[in-house]
């Protein structure tokens, strides 16, 4: 494995598990959940602008995705996708990379 791919790959690990543990304890300290989670994201205009950012981001990250995957019939780069929405961009868009930047397929 190249550098350049063990590099987007330790991004994808640590784009996972950085806000994961700040999400869960988010959840640990207030005892509101996923919903408490989400609900702090727009809690100001300043957290709701960058909210917003990562959404547009995760959208155009998506779009890609989909129509190289499609182009490409490199059905596994499609994992992503969940990688962007369940966890962040910051896991999504490295994770895509270190897919991408392997064996075509």
């Amino acid at each position: 494995m190249t550098p350049m791919r063990l590099t987007f790959l330790a991004f994808a690990a640590g784009g996972a598990a950085h806000p994961m543990l700040w999400f869960f304890r988010h959840m640990q300290q207030t005892g509101s959940g996923l919903s408490g989670v989400i609900e702090a994201w727009f809690v100001n205009a300043s957290t709701t602008g960058l909210t917003w950012d990562l959404i547009i981001s995760a959208v155009a990250l998506t779009v890609w995705v989909l129509v190289v995957a499609i182009s490409r019939r490199a059905w596994s780069h499609l994992i992503a996708i969940p990688g962007t929405f369940c966890i962040g961009v910051s896991c999504g868009l490295p994770l895509y990379l270190f897919l991408r930047s392997g064996r075509p397929g």
